[in-house]
């Protein structure tokens, strides 16, 4: 159903907001499910990906701390991590596996599948001018966007 703009400019933005993360939020983690990762264990995978020397648990929660309330919850998913053997701990620091690597190519695959697809007929300016206009709002809530 396409909303009249005199309807929408009344609708919170909460609302809006809300039925897009959790839109974008499931799209993003069947797609995810579907190749046997998580969420957070992308964003564990990815961060220790792009470290020269591997992270330490507490770096990767602490890094992850403000996302979608994960934070200390990475634990189970850094446990998994490791007993799939798609990282090693050696000396207290994660490093990626060959299998680690090759999940992670497939996942950085399906999520730049995943963004082409919920950008379609979005503009990169459409894009930009939407997250800057929710940040402002986050900061006249009171907020920090770069906490965040």
């Amino acid at each position: 159903m396409q909303h009249d703009d005199e309807a929408l400019v009344g609708q919170p933005a909460g609302y809006w907001t809300w039925a897009a993360s959790k839109t974008l939020l499931a799209y993003a983690r069947g797609r995810l499910a579907a190749i046997g990762i998580t969420q957070p264990q992308w964003w564990v995978l990815h961060q220790v990906v792009l470290s020269e020397n591997g992270v330490t648990r507490d770096e990767a929660i602490r890094t992850h701390q403000a996302r979608l309330d994960v934070g200390a919850g990475l634990v189970p998913d850094i446990d998994l991590l490791v007993e799939r053997a798609l990282l090693l701990e050696t000396d207290g620091r994660l490093q990626i596996t060959d299998e680690g690597r090759a999940l992670h190519g497939r996942a950085a695959e399906t999520q730049r599948a995943n963004r082409e697809r919920v950008h379609e007929g979005v503009s990169d300016e459409e894009y930009l001018i939407t997250l800057r206009v929710l940040q402002r709002m986050i900061r006249n809530a009171g907020g920090d966007p770069g906490l965040i």
